[in-house]
Order: structure tokens, then C-alpha cells, then sequence
């Protein structure tokens, strides 16, 4: 399922790679986030996100110059637990609800046509509107799992700590996104422009990323922070067993 992929690339990508720096000074907490060094805006940054135990993501972009437009919507905690969908434009949509053992997908039309053009059709048929619904370890699934869990994302911006090639970071002016003040850090490699705006006040949590290169473009929104993931799961009557549905016959969960 590529669009979970680009889930994963853009979100967690995305993190990794703008909010990894060494050097600088560690600053304290009573400092001013917009007075500090691009390297120390970072690293506040950085730390600040690994410690949140949920949040929601909004991506929006294209990748490798096809221009095909994707976008995410997700919450999701560090329990593995999330909600939302991935819209791949006219190659389909993914609604997805996980929540500990158990996932639930609901696939459109135009998602099983474009991914599975063999039985495609039967299997929306199937579903007919509803959920598939599986373990959450299937591993038929993992894509899907793997993006749903914020320590998938954590892993990868403290895998990526150390990195070293990071090309040039500056500090921007301070600006605005929805109305809260934030200051951007900027990182250049290459043709690629990578854009962190961080919160100049509370947290200095990561509120926007964008991405602007030769084959790429994309941006990334962070927000609700700690805030629960959506408790509530597809009603039995609405879902389909996935070991049925591969079998072609329905068998509500």
C-alpha cells in the first residue's frame, strides 16, 4: 500500500531529517525559543516532539516528480493506536481505525481497482461499504500498523540523531501558522528545501514542515498534541472478517 508508505516517509521523513543537529549549546527551558540558533531551535524541537504520547498529522504532497497528490490524516498515540485515513487521489482511499489488537480498514472503490485489479472488484463488492477488519499483527498489515504507531516516527527521529549529512540550517523570521507565532528553521541540501516552523510559545513543538525539491514537494502539519486518539470502533454490523473476505464470503465480525 504505497500511500501508507508515503505516510510513513512524509511524517516521520520528514521529522528525521529536519530536526536532527548536533553542536550548539543545550538550551534551558526559560529561554527564549525565537532568540536561540537554528541548531539549538532544533534540537528543542526534536526533544519536545519524542516526548508527546500522541498527536495528529496532516500530510499533503507528491513524490518523485510522478505529481500525483497524496495526503494523510491521522491521530495516533504511542499504544499504537490511531484513526484516520490516506487519500491517493484517483488511485483510491483508505479509511483506517486501529486500537490495540485490532485494525479496521474500509478501502474505496477506486483503491481496490488501482491495487488489486485481479478480484478487486469482488472484494468491494464484498465489504459492500463496510470494514475489514484483522489483527493487528497480520502481517499482510504492517504497513498499515506500522504508520498508526508515533513510535515508529520516534524511532526514526532518534535513529536519525546523529546523521551525518545535514546539509546547511538557518533560522527564518518569525511568522505565523493558524494564527500561533513560530520561528523557521530552514535546511538546504542540494536542490532540496526542508522547512521546520517551531512554536514560540509553550512547547516548542514542531507545528509545520514543508518540503521543496527537484522531484518533491509536501507538507506536514502537527497538532493535538497528548490529546487522546478517538476511542470509538466500527460496529460489528459494520465490518467484515479479512480471513473472509480473502475467501470471498462474508462473515460479520
Amino acid at each position: 500500500m504505497s500511500g501508507h508508505r508515503w505516510a510513513a516517509r512524509a511524517a516521520a521523513g520528514a521529522a528525521a531529517v529536519a530536526l536532527t543537529v548536533t553542536g550548539g549549546a543545550v538550551a534551558q527551558a526559560d529561554d527564549d525559543i525565537a532568540s536561540l540558533s537554528a541548531e539549538q531551535i532544533a534540537d528543542r524541537s526534536r526533544d519536545a516532539l519524542l516526548q508527546v504520547s500522541s498527536l495528529h498529522l496532516s500530510a499533503r504532497g507528491s513524490l518523485d516528480g510522478s505529481g500525483e497528490r497524496m495526503s494523510v490524516d491521522l491521530t495516533l498515540d504511542r499504544a499504537g493506536n490511531c484513526a484516520g485515513g490516506v487519500d491517493m487521489g484517483e488511485d483510491g482511499s483508505v479509511e483506517i481505525v486501529k486500537r490495540a489488537d485490532d485494525v479496521w480498514l474500509k478501502p474505496d472503490k477506486a483503491f481496490w481497482e488501482t491495487h488489486v485489479p485481479i478480484g478487486g472488484a469482488t472484494f468491494d463488492a464484498i465489504l459492500d461499504g463496510r470494514y475489514m477488519k484483522a489483527k493487528a499483527d497480520d502481517a499482510r498489515l504492517l504497513t498499515v500498523t506500522e504508520v498508526c504507531d508515533l513510535d515508529t516516527f520516534r524511532e526514526l527521529i532518534t535513529d536519525n540523531r546523529d546523521a551525518a549529512e545535514r546539509g546547511t540550517l538557518t533560522k527564518g523570521r518569525e511568522t505565523e501558522v493558524d494564527g500561533a507565532p513560530v520561528v523557521p528553521v530552514i535546511r538546504t541540501q542540494g536542490e532540496e528545501r526542508l522547512t521546520v516552523y517551531v512554536a514560540t510559545e509553550g512547547e516548542p513543538y514542531p507545528v509545520r514542515i514543508t518540503v521543496r525539491g527537484a522531484e518533491e514537494e509536501g507538507t506536514v502539519n502537527f497538532s493535538g498534541f497528548d490529546r487522546p486518539v478517538p476511542a470509538e470502533t466500527p460496529a460489528a454490523s459494520e465490518t467484515v472478517d479479512v480471513t473472509a473476505l480473502l475467501g470471498r464470503s462474508v462473515k460479520p465480525v
